[in-house]
């Protein structure tokens, strides 16, 4: 395992140690930001730990509690590390444990390594040139002596249905209509809900066949997914493009997507 995914892989797993800590007591210290959009001390936490482990890397970090680095400052990177301490803040506070950490390195704007772990249900995903992984039952604890990790994606176990995965918190009229569209191409079509970047790791494991987006999102809310899925696989195609999605753009709201 190369440098740099170790690094990212332990930082998010101390990451998501601090935020388990902080889920399973009685003080979230929700805030809200200007965006409307809840904030947490796990946030902070995770943050400043992720940051600690991926500095000395000497990498610029884009983060979403760090956000406000004018385009003119990192339009010139050709590396970058894309973070979201809690992907899910929703989910944190609604105590479903559908919350992940994110981190991706990005190389000419193509995320080329991510990890994604979700503290809650102590799973961790991996994608790199070497391929998509998957570990189960693993933590900061015990991560040393997980050494079979689970090659993705998996076989679709009915390839005659089709599975699209969805939004928990933001299912949009948009997203409705397509999966309506795929019923009359498909005729079955099962649709799942879930949280956070839970949906790109779904897809690069096998158990959905699509995720389409079309709603909202961040660059921190899909570059590590992007990278897993891509490893795996997949792609995230930019809508407004048709494209392969890229990153560190001026506008780091990204376009409408799919996932397939």
């Amino acid at each position: 395992m190369n440098e740099s995914l170790n690094i990212a892989i332990k930082a998010s797993l101390k990451a998501g140690k601090a935020i388990m800590k902080i889920y399973e007591s009685d003080d979230f210290g929700v805030e809200e930001k200007e965006d409307k959009s809840p904030l947490t001390k796990a946030d902070r936490e995770a943050h400043n730990i992720i940051m600690e482990h991926l500095s000395p890397l000497g990498i610029p970090v884009l983060s979403e509690e760090g956000k406000n680095i004018p385009f003119q400052e990192r339009k010139d990177w050709e590396n970058l590390w894309i973070v979201d301490p809690i992907d899910g803040t929703k989910e944190f506070i609604k105590r479903n444990g559908e919350f992940t950490v994110n981190i991706a390195l990005v190389k000419n704007q193509i995320p080329v390594l991510g990890v994604i772990y979700c503290p809650a249900l102590n799973t961790l995903y991996y994608g790199d040139k070497k391929g998509a992984f998957k570990i189960e039952n693993v933590n900061d604890d015990n991560y040393e002596q997980k050494v079979d990790p689970i090659k993705l994606p998996h076989t679709s176990e009915n390839p005659k249905l089709r599975t699209v995965v969805a939004s928990k918190s933001h299912l949009s009229l948009e997203t409705e209509v397509y999966i309506k569209k795929l019923e009359q191409q498909y005729g079955q079509v099962k649709t799942i809900s879930k949280g956070s970047s839970l949906k790109l790791c779904m897809v690069a494991e096998g158990l959905a066949d699509e995720y389409p987006r079309f709603a909202p999102t961040m660059e921190w809310d899909t570059a590590a997914g992007q990278a897993i899925c891509m490893a795996a696989g997949c792609d995230v195609i930019d809508q407004s493009t048709g494209k392969t999605m890229i990153y560190n753009r001026e506008e780091l709201l990204n376009n409408w997507f799919l996932v397939k």
